[in-house]
């Protein structure tokens, strides 16, 4: 009889789920509306439809599921299976997902944060393969990241090694949630670049966005500005330049701190491409130590959204085999 792994990753947006099989390759994935606003307890319900569909949908008992990963966004213990807090999810506090999910399935259920998905799934599938010490970058809303070193995910005392978002980058900069200001992921993200553009225009500075958007600045999206700098606009190419010279900074810092042999950077903010990492390579390769940034890598991710899902069902296999 086949077994398989299912991955979810949950995002305050949709829920991704994947069935795959013993190879990790994907049977089949869906995604669903996370409707978060509803509370934990109906976020818990749409996971265990996002399985049913799976399963049913592939004429598969759930005896043949070997274990279930789960990305879950915000702080938790992957050891107790407990997410502690995740801002974006109203009353989603001490919830303990793993018991919760223990209720209703007899194989083993491990969790982890969502971005450390990500990272399985990049270093074990992706852009990160065969690599022994690898960063991992998101840039969408914020800027989550995961770390590789020696080998290992580096997970810390708390588990929450690597929040590289959270270095100050100015000491009376942006307010931030983590209570700080200036933090790297208030600026470089797809919410911080657009922030940046609303700030210059309206500081008389103007854009051909504007026309787009009708003046409405509340539209403004990260894509536009990418798109604006393909069509010449000196206020996009101001804005994307700055963004990725302040990221720049921000990977020598972390190259010189952590000498990985690969930085990925990934989430919807990656699109960009070289627009944005042309300027974060030569701001590296201008500020980090010379040979500690001369083996480092700065590349796209490979794997997209399939990351997150993907990442989640490698890690459950690597808990469920000890």
């Amino acid at each position: 009889m086949n077994s398989y792994i299912i991955g979810v990753d949950v995002g305050g947006t949709n829920i991704k789920a994947g069935l795959f099989d013993a190879g990790f390759t994907a049977v089949d994935e869906l995604s669903l509306l996370t409707e978060a606003a509803k509370g934990p307890a109906h976020v818990l319900e749409l996971i265990r439809l996002a399985v049913k569909q799976l399963t049913d949908g592939n004429g598969i008992d759930l005896q043949q599921i070997e274990c279930m990963g789960m990305g879950i966004p915000g702080l938790l213990d992957p050891e107790e299976g407990l997410s502690i807090f995740s801002p974006n999810f109203p009353g989603w506090e001490q919830i303990h997902l793993v018991n919760e999910m223990k209720e209703h399935y007899d194989f083993p259920v491990y969790i982890d944060n969502d971005v450390r998905v990500n990272l399985y799934g990049e270093w074990l599938h992706g852009a990160g393969k065969n690599c022994r010490n690898l960063v991992l970058l998101t840039l969408g809303t914020g800027l989550g990241s995961g770390i590789i070193h020696d080998g290992k995910v580096l997970y810390g005392t708390t588990y929450s090694a690597g929040e590289i978002g959270h270095m100050n980058m100015f000491r009376d900069g942006r307010p931030c949630r983590c209570g700080s200001t200036g933090c790297l992921g208030r600026y470089v993200s797809a919410v911080g670049m657009v922030n940046t553009f609303k700030e210059k225009l309206a500081a008389g500075k103007s854009s051909v966005i504007q026309t787009w958007t009708n003046g409405e600045n509340g539209q403004i999206t990260a894509l536009m500005i990418s798109e604006a700098y393909d069509h010449g606009d000196e206020l996009a190419l101001e804005v994307m330049h700055e963004t990725g010279r302040l990221l720049g900074f921000g990977l020598a810092n972390v190259i010189n701190l952590l000498n990985p042999e690969r930085i990925i950077i990934g989430g919807g903010m990656a699109a960009a491409g070289d627009r944005l990492l042309g300027v974060v390579r030569e701001t590296v390769n201008g500020h980090a130590l010379k040979l500690s940034s001369g083996r480092c890598s700065i590349v796209q991710a490979e794997l997209g959204n399939r990351a997150g899902t993907l990442g989640a069902a490698t890690y459950a296999h690597q808990k469920c085999k000890g």
